[in-house]
């Protein structure tokens, strides 16, 4: 083991490897990665992998979506557009009986529901009636009648066949309900062009119809469910009237006014009015009765002659103008006669009769003032005798009259309501005459020119689309299923062990040059694996197995250049060939091998020095096999073989044993008990991962010491590492290679 206490090399990949306390001996340092962060490094090189299969399945899909457009029968969609008004427009009153919905919050239920009709089977059957479907071949097309059952009639098949028009039409049609406007699309799709507008035409006046049909339908049942309670509220109201008449019959409650003022029934009764009247005669009667009684008292103690009344009355002024005449006359005689004359004795005589006259007129004028005070008081008591017999009567009739304006009042309301009844039934008999629906065909569907179907970018973008997830699922599965090695970090997360480097994936017939070229790639490549092997060993008589899990992984190769490069550092080298089976050095030397090899030193038929191949580097020599032993397994087995290697420690720096495969055989377990340390190549994008582990684990049940494994071919973009193009551009090559 070297001393050094830090050293740094850079690994294939351009990172450093770290020793003695900082990183085991051998292994790259690799950059931490989250297990949530999406992996686009795989992503990237499953891409690169499965380019072939990707294109393949996207061109097959993209040809089968050409053919199968070619193929396809052209279907043609016609369309029209009707026209939506929720309220409509009411043109007198009483059309809003029908108005389909009552507020702007069910519009968008309402023509959704209008769609739906449109789809129903209903309105497909309609259609189918109106343009005699079922009896065309147009739509069912001309094989119908093939399937026709041999036990149905002529009727029966012709109901078979609109049946089946019927549910062709509602198959097909659609209806487009906007959220912004008010006008819906119907559309249908046939291989007819003709056929089509001709179905979305006989939709559209289907669909008009039913909303005609459907108003008139709702009129109709309007007006006669409106004759229905007129007739019943008829007689209940004449009902009613006649219980009415019957109950004021029977307690002779009498109205002598039938009709009121505001043209209702019901006025005042005869005792009612009886009541009223002698109420107010008696209260005539007591004013009269009080106005008489206070000028009687106001009289009665006054003389007659100083009454006004009589005073102011005729007779009395006549007498007392008389009188005056008189007392004239008298004085004038009394001039000319004395006392006994006979003319002034008879004008005496009149005189005196004249105030008799008087004094009679006055006092009767009082006798007439105390008459009228006993007459009013006499009408009072008559009258308020009276008063309180209709009083009487007229509380017994207002008792039964609270029954009577109950049934009055029944009466009243059920006439009303018949006023009511009548007025709507009128309206919408006159609403029931004007034309109105909700629904109005704005565009009628014309023929149309070209097909819908099929689309020819619209399929080729979808089977872009679908070779694009074919392509993905097969490369996914593929790579799920060929569980091989891309990245060193596979080999770190998958089998454990260390990545010593990692070799370019060159052609065969560019190794020689690269070989030739100390600064191509390829050869930068192993001579920083010969510095990681450097640390991993320890400096002196070490031995070092390199094996694979099967043949052909390049680990012959990478021996042979591994040893070249530690020889070219003055370390005396020994490569030995130790495929007993298959030798493959000398032929990669491209070199005659010798007479005699491995098998017969260890055999004792040969020296060392007469085997070994020398000549190809100062400080380089080769043991190859020169004839196949028929026990390899036993001779490697053999003592002879351990102490053979631990003689030539003494010798050699390093001793480099090119062993077969693991898998199949037993010789590289067997050689592995001896060595000191085994590298295990693996072949970039060939190895599975199943393979190599088996490999490893038949190493380790003998013991085995590997230190770490080669990564060689690998293939930059078919790993799709972050390093990819840095390999692709020939990342350590520090020189030219054609130079």
């Amino acid at each position: 083991m070297n001393d050094r206490s830090i050293i740094q090399t850079p690994d294939p990949a351009g990172r450093e490897v770290w020793v003695d306390g900082y990183l085991p001996t051998g292994m790259v340092e690799q950059p931490a990665k989250s297990s949530s962060q999406f992996d686009t490094v795989w992503l990237r090189g499953a891409l690169f992998r499965q380019r072939w299969l990707i294109g393949a399945t996207m061109l097959a899909a993209l040809l089968v979506g050409l053919v199968i457009t070619l193929l396809s029968t052209p279907i043609y969609q016609a369309n029209a557009t009707v026209r939506i008004q929720p309220w409509g427009n009411f043109i007198v009153e009483g059309q809003d009986v029908s108005s389909p919905i009552s507020s702007t919050n069910e519009i968008a239920s309402f023509m959704a529901t209008l769609g739906t009709v449109i789809q129903s089977r209903n309105l497909a059957e309609v259609v189918a009636q109106d343009l005699d479907l079922g009896a065309r071949n147009a739509l069912l097309g001309p094989d119908v009648d093939a399937s026709r059952p041999p036990q149905r009639s002529d009727e029966e098949w012709a109901q078979d066949r609109t049946n089946m028009a019927v549910s062709v039409l509602q198959d097909g049609v659609s209806a487009v309900v906007p959220f912004d406007s008010q006008i819906i699309t119907i559309s249908y799709k046939s291989t007819d062009p003709v056929l089509a507008a001709e179905i979305v035409n006989g939709y559209a006046q289907a669909f008009q119809q039913s909303d005609t049909r459907r108003n008139v339908e709702s009129n109709a049942y309007a007006r006669e469910y409106l004759l229905e309670q007129i007739a019943e509220v008829r007689s209940r109201l004449t009902d009613s009237e006649r219980s009415a008449n019957a109950y004021a019959r029977a307690a002779g409650i009498v109205t002598p006014q039938t009709t009121g003022t505001d043209g209702e029934g019901g006025g005042p009764t005869i005792a009612g009015a009886n009541l009223s009247s002698i109420n107010q005669t008696v209260a005539e009667a007591r004013a009269n009765r009080i106005a008489a009684e206070q000028r009687w008292r106001s009289v009665s103690g006054i003389p007659a002659a100083q009454l006004p009344e009589v005073q102011n009355n005729p007779a009395v002024q006549g007498l007392i103008q008389q009188k005056a005449e008189l007392t004239g006359e008298l004085t004038n005689l009394r001039q000319r006669y004395n006392e006994q004359f006979p003319e002034i004795v008879d004008v005496k005589s009149r005189i005196e009769i004249i105030d008799q006259q008087i004094a009679q007129t006055g006092e009767n004028v009082k006798a007439a003032i105390r008459s009228e005070y006993t007459i009013a008081r006499n009408q009072e008591a008559a009258l308020a005798s009276e008063l309180s017999s209709v009083t009487q009567d007229a509380l017994v009739q207002q008792d039964e009259s609270v029954e009577f304006t109950g049934l009055e009042r029944e009466a009243d309301a059920l006439r009303t309501q018949l006023t009511t009844l009548l007025d709507r039934y009128n309206s919408i008999s006159t609403a029931a005459n004007v034309e109105n629906g909700a629904i109005t065909v704005l565009d009628r569907a014309v023929v149309p020119s070209s097909p819908v179907s099929p689309d020819l970018a619209r399929n080729m973008i979808l089977a872009l689309v679908i070779g694009i997830a074919l392509a993905g699922g097969l490369a996914l599965v593929r790579e799920i299923f060929v569980d091989q090695f891309r990245r060193s970090e596979d080999v770190d997360e998958r089998l454990g062990i260390p990545v010593l480097g990692l070799t370019p994936f060159v052609k065969s017939e560019e190794i020689d040059r690269q070989e030739a070229n100390q600064f191509s790639s390829l050869m930068e490549a192993y001579a920083s694996i010969r510095s990681t092997i450097d640390f991993s060993i320890s400096r002196d008589g070490a031995v070092v197995q390199l094996t694979s899990s099967q043949a052909s992984e390049g680990k012959s190769t990478t021996a042979l250049i591994v040893a070249e490069l530690f020889a070219r550092l003055g370390r005396r080298t020994l490569l030995i060939d130790g495929d007993l089976r298959k030798p493959s050095v000398a032929k990669l030397l491209d070199i005659e091998p010798k007479e005699t090899g491995i098998t017969e030193v260890l055999l004792g038929h040969s020296s060392m020095d007469d085997a070994t191949i020398e000549g190809v580097h100062e400080n380089l020599r080769i043991l190859s096999v020169a004839g196949i032993p028929p026990n390899p397994v036993e001779l490697l087995s053999s003592s002879h073989f351990r102490n053979f290697i631990e003689e030539q420690r003494k010798e050699y720096s390093l001793i480099l044993i090119d062993s077969p495969p693991v898998l199949g055989l037993a010789d590289a377990p067997e050689i592995a008990q001896t060595v000191d340390a085994t590298i295990f190549v693996i072949e970039a994008n060939r190895t599975s991962v199943s393979q190599a582990k088996t490999a490893l684990k038949r190493l380790s049940h003998v013991g085995a010491n590997v230190v770490g494994a080669i990564l060689t071919k690998y293939r930059a973009l078919e790993a799709g590492s972050d390093y990819a193009y840095q390999y692709q551009y020939q990342y350590y090559r520090y020189g030219d290679d054609a130079k």
